[in-house]
């Protein structure tokens, strides 16, 4: 459900997380694969788990892998692929970002993405947030076609970010919905809608929640240095919910 005029988007990467954030009233989802890296796309068998126990719009993540946002040409073609298979899977909308090696946001490519996902809106992702210009960034999304732009405002948070999120929103003048991304949460919410007047907000309530495994072997790591392999990250009902109480509160 809406929660007056504003919109809460929670980030998933499990059935269990999904399960949660619409338990927890959120309004609609992101789906990603692995948010410890920040997301990647999604697998098409998790997608359609998601899509048969969740009745709230999905969003899935079109990323082919960590890191930057300048493609080679097959990481783009297997791109576009995966937006054809989520749109005949069902997907309600798409996730993209492509930057060019000046910083600039590759038109071109974007265009191809929007083209290919046919009726679903597209998210431009947080590759806005490490784009050059991020005025001229917004004009050129604008122009595309592209419904929401994901930011924190070129800031490690969206906290931190607030003046520019403030600033974009004032210059887009509602031909495109800014929302805000990046350790958003209960606790700051009320403040980040004071900050910038934002009515679209994007978090991942996440908890850890302790691994199952009784025998733990240490000092073999299986990923990135410094995570446990006996920690999992879950989003948590209870933030979800806390989280749309204050959205409904606000004016």
């Amino acid at each position: 459900m809406e929660h007056g005029n504003y919109i809460l988007e929670v980030c998933t990467d499990s059935l269990e997380s999904a399960v949660a954030a619409q338990k927890g009233g959120a309004d609609r989802l992101e789906l990603c694969g692995h948010l410890v890296i920040g997301g990647v796309t999604p697998e098409e068998e998790l997608f359609l788990q998601v899509r048969r126990a969740c009745q709230i719009p999905i969003r899935v993540l079109i990323r082919p892998r960590f890191g930057d946002f300048c493609y080679t040409e097959p990481e783009f073609e297997r791109m576009l692929d995966q937006v054809s298979r989520f749109q005949k899977l069902g997907a309600d909308a798409v996730v993209c970002g492509c930057l060019l090696p000046d910083g600039n946001l590759d038109r071109e490519r974007m265009k191809l993405l929007l083209d290919r996902a046919g009726h679903m809106e597209m998210t431009l992702h947080r590759a806005f947030d490490v784009c050059q210009d991020a005025e001229r960034t917004l004009e050129e999304a604008i122009s595309l076609g592209i419904g929401t732009i994901l930011t924190s405002g070129q800031a490690d948070s969206a906290l931190n970010g607030a003046e520019l999120l403030r600033s974009l929103n004032q210059k887009s003048r509602g031909r495109i919905a800014l929302m805000a991304g990046a350790g958003v949460k209960p606790s700051n919410l009320r403040q980040l809608y004071e900050k910038t007047g934002l009515q679209f907000y994007h978090m991942s309530a996440k908890c850890t929640k302790e691994s199952q495994m009784k025998f733990r072997r240490q000092g073999i790591p299986m990923g990135l240095p410094g995570i446990s392999e006996y920690e999992i990250w879950r989003t948590d009902e209870e933030q979800v919910r806390e989280a749309v109480e204050i959205l409904a509160d606000l004016p």
